[in-house]
């Protein structure tokens, strides 16, 4: 990560709570794996550089592996982004992998967890001490995992607090089956079900965008929205890991958890204030008023080759060496939500997600009704409010303006807030920074809670076993397409009018 201005750590830690000296031990579960030496140990990296951790925090990694810090050293590096940083910040590195031990163990054995406590309790030395596990783990391994932390490595000085990866489960039994497990061993307020996806900026930004600003309350609703679309794109394939890929798809991998909170922020009322449970109550609200899913709402793709493309857009999915032969797994969903309540009643609520797509965005846009009344000859566009999650976040509204020059006629335009260009020089931190931040603060507002999980799985599973029992097979579009055509006309079905004539301008191009 490039390094962030001065300005930016102050706001930071200016959110945070005040660090009172108190030992902190980070486990990281499954440290030899690829979200370990990927995301958790350069994001605990990165913060640390910037004295975002507490500052008595050690870092204990446990797996089955036989590795040595340096080992794990090497794995890591990779993917910290040293590259980029100050020769003053490259002299802290070492300090880093200082504050690092590694525990090698079973996931099953009891004899291992009281081992890996031991090494907690002689690290503590007999102070109050804080304790975070982190599980980087599959999901085959949670219950045993849990069960032993609950038995044998809470901690007795100080509070203990476990990060659960997604997925939360595959369908409503099997989540209901591990929420209850977890419900049975600790507490909502030790549980931080992580969805990166709330750690990103204008996810965060959503609940200031419509609860502090004075000109969104009055048409945030049924009378002045067409519809709503949100929207993640990627611009490659599955990449050789189409094999974990076609066990989960698009909308278990994307749609049912990243796409559906997003969802809850841009639909929920307003919360009686900003704490976790007044914030989680009322996207749990949100989600018991939207039906079932049904498979006529839902338009399923899967790439193919593009024969004129270059390197791995020649490759359609079928053709990664990794996915099963005549695998109908769908590699894009398009899908239409109706929220039977006084506010959204009508308006459709329009989520897609895909792989090898034209562009990488994600973004919520807000597409107002027509404008009643047009005295310009069919020259007005809709209005959209438009929330840019990646990349160049940004948030803009399209409006019509009077063209250039002599004539008299209307032409798009926008009112922009890109944060490049408004915060110059200021980085914002990484998703996960935010997320396991918040842990340290015991803030809960970006995590999931159990009922939500409940609620979501209640509105997909049904879909997801048609679609696995029927087997449909998926429409397919080229790789590097905008999807499959069949996408546009659902949405156009469905209010959304897509004009393709107005092109937002990078202001700092």
């Amino acid at each position: 990560m490039a390094e962030q201005s001065s300005d930016s750590i102050a706001r930071i830690k200016a959110t945070m709570m005040q660090d009172d000296g108190t030992k902190h031990i980070f486990v990281v579960m499954g440290a030899s794996g690829d979200l370990a030496k990927k995301k958790i140990y350069p994001t605990l990296w990165w913060l640390y550089k910037d004295g975002l951790l507490p500052k008595n925090t050690t870092i204990v990694g446990y797996a089955r592996s036989v590795l040595t810090i340096t080992d794990l050293r090497k794995k890591c590096e990779p993917f910290m982004k040293l590259k980029d940083e100050t020769p003053d910040n490259l002299k802290k590195v070492d300090a880093f992998f200082s504050a690092n031990r590694y525990v090698k163990g079973s996931y099953t054995e009891d004899s291992a967890f009281e081992q890996l406590n031991s090494v907690l309790e002689s690290l503590e030395g007999g102070d109050p001490c804080n304790r975070l596990f982190y599980l980087a783990l599959p999901p085959s391994v949670f219950k045993p995992v849990t069960s032993h932390i609950k038995s044998s490595c809470m901690g007795k000085k100080g509070w203990t607090r476990v990060i659960v990866e997604k997925p939360f489960g595959r369908d409503l039994q099997s989540s209901n089956e591990l929420s209850e497990h977890l419900g049975g061993l600790y507490t909502e307020d030790q549980l931080y079900r992580i969805d990166h996806y709330l750690g990103k900026e204008m996810v965060q930004n959503l609940l200031i965008l419509r609860f502090g600003n004075r000109i969104f309350g009055p048409i945030w609703n049924r009378d002045s929205i067409a519809s709503v679309m949100i929207s993640f794109k990627e611009p490659f394939g599955t990449q050789g890991r189409g094999g974990y890929f076609d066990d989960f798809g698009i909308i278990r991998d994307v749609m049912q958890n990243h796409l559906l909170q997003v969802l809850c922020l841009a639909a929920m009322e307003k919360p009686a204030t900003t704490n976790a449970e007044d914030i989680r109550n009322e996207k749990v609200k949100v989600l018991k008023t939207i039906e079932a899913l049904e498979l006529k709402d839902v338009v399923l793709g899967q790439y193919v080759g593009d024969p004129d493309g270059e390197g791995d857009a020649k490759e359609g999915y079928l053709e990664d060496p990794t996915v099963p032969r005549g695998s109908v797994t769908p590699t894009y969903a398009m899908a239409v939500f109706r929220i039977k309540n006084e506010r959204w009643d009508g308006v459709p609520f329009i989520l897609r997600c895909g792989k090898a797509l034209n562009e990488r965005k994600a973004e919520v846009r807000i597409q107002f009704n027509d404008v009643p009344g047009d005295i310009f000859g069919g020259g007005t566009k809709r209005n959209e409010l438009v929330v840019r999650v990646q990349p160049n976040e940004a948030v803009y509204c399209k409006m019509m303006t009077k063209s250039p020059g002599m004539s008299f006629n209307p032409e798009e335009t926008e009112l922009d807030l890109t944060y490049g260009s408004r915060y110059k020089g200021l980085k914002m931190p990484d998703a996960y920074e935010r997320l396991i931040l918040d842990v340290f603060c015991g803030s809960q507002i970006h995590f999931v809670r159990s009922d939500e999980l409940r609620e979501a799985w209640r509105i997909f599973t049904p879909l997801l076993h048609k679609i696995e029992n029927e087997k449909p097979k998926p429409i397919e579009y080229k790789y590097g397409s905008r999807g499959p055509v069949e996408a546009d006309e659902l949405a156009k079905a469905h209010n959304f009018t897509f004009t393709g004539t107005y092109k937002w301008k990078n202001p700092n191009l």
